[in-house]
């Protein structure tokens, strides 16, 4: 039986949500191939990863800074592509490598060259605003070298196809195998616990949230904390919220937690709030709903599309603390009534998860 290669470069993926995204593609991979297929993963550190039918293989320096990671993409990996021979090279970070292999594919993750910054956010996160302009450009260079291009959401595949024209795209729900953890306990709480589970960046809007809890405050209402995951010395921005809303009543700033302590936040949470303005998919929400815990997440088209069908969500203008705090009381003093939505499945090429979509990736090999 003929031997095969699939090469995923997943170099630049390290916390938070794409982390989570290459542990289901590895899952999936290591369970969904036959047997014949060999499963290498190019990742920044091997403690990232604990799946043993994947080899894994370290480079370390990819995240030293954006030049070198650029050199490994357009130089590096062309060398390592002609000596593993793969079958199918998945990039899962956005940039189209400049590789030899029978196919390739890569995932877009970063939305950000679809978001226009304010000057506050650009001051707050001057990368972010220098990236929203270079990546536009990155995901030109090679992207005709890609069998299939794969996005998460439909609005993402129309911003596609508006930008580069003519290009094979599918949506690609992430399956999220590994979102709810056999750890799960119930609630050890006695108060209504809000939850914003994020990293530190400016398009995350963590302002709504903690002006939503300066109102509850100031309206005398009790009995409820907010734990949002940041330190508040991680950046600027996070530094600019700490400075601003640290001494808040019933805000609390938790800081970056682990996959573990992170089943313990879910279990304790009455509710999750997400109000973010920009996302890809919006992993917090799908790991909400598999806790079965209430949603109050902004009302822009990423949310309803990952939301789907759930009958215990509210949507709330994202710049609206004000709406957000009258939903945050309801449930609170239990008369909050949420809607009941259902889900539109994008139109083909689509697939549901990973297992799908690695039967369209290795399709004819």
């Amino acid at each position: 039986m003929k031997r095969k290669r699939l090469v995923v470069s997943a170099v630049n993926l390290i916390e938070g949500g794409p982390l989570t995204i290459l542990h289901d593609c590895l899952s999936s991979a290591a369970k969904l191939l036959p047997p014949e297929w060999e499963i290498i993963a190019l990742v920044h550190d091997k403690k990232l990863i604990d799946q043993p039918r994947v080899q894994l293989v370290e480079v370390l320096d990819a995240k030293r800074s954006w030049l070198r990671r650029l050199y490994h993409e357009w130089f590096g990996f062309k060398q390592m592509s002609r000596d593993l021979n793969p079958d199918l090279w998945l990039s899962l970070h956005d940039i189209t490598p400049r590789v030899t292999a029978n196919r390739q594919a890569v995932y877009c993750h970063n939305a950000s060259p679809f978001y226009k910054l304010t000057f506050r956010e650009a001051w707050l996160e001057p990368k972010l605003w220098l990236f929203s302009k270079f990546y536009r450009y990155l995901y030109r260079i090679f992207i005709r070298r890609n069998l299939w291009v794969v996005v998460q959401q439909d609005w993402i595949r129309e911003e596609f196809k508006r930008v580069y024209e003519n290009i094979p795209i599918v949506v690609a729900h992430p399956s999220l195998h590994s979102v709810v953890s056999s750890k799960y306990v119930e609630s050890d709480e006695n108060e209504v616990i809000f939850l914003y589970p994020s990293l530190p960046r400016v398009f995350k809007n963590f302002e709504v949230v903690c002006e939503a809890a300066k109102i509850l405050n100031d309206r005398g209402v009790a009995s409820f904390k907010i734990r949002i995951t940041l330190r508040g010395d991680e950046n600027r921005y996070s530094k600019s919220l700490y400075s601003k809303y640290s001494s808040t009543p019933k805000l609390h700033f938790v800081g970056l937690q682990t996959r573990e302590q992170m089943v313990k936040q879910y279990s304790n949470a009455s509710a999750v709030v997400f109000p973010s303005k920009l996302e890809t998919w919006g992993l917090p929400i799908s790991e909400a709903k598999s806790y079965n815990k209430p949603l109050l997440v902004a009302d822009l088209p990423y949310a309803h599309e990952t939301v789907g069908s759930y009958d215990k969500v509210s949507f709330f203008q994202p710049t609206d603390a004000v709406e957000l705090a009258d939903l945050m009381q309801a449930v609170v003093e239990q008369h909050w009534q949420p809607v009941n939505t259902k889900g539109i499945e994008p139109l083909q090429p689509f697939t549901n998860n990973w297992d799908e979509l690695w039967c369209l990736l290795t399709k004819g090999l």
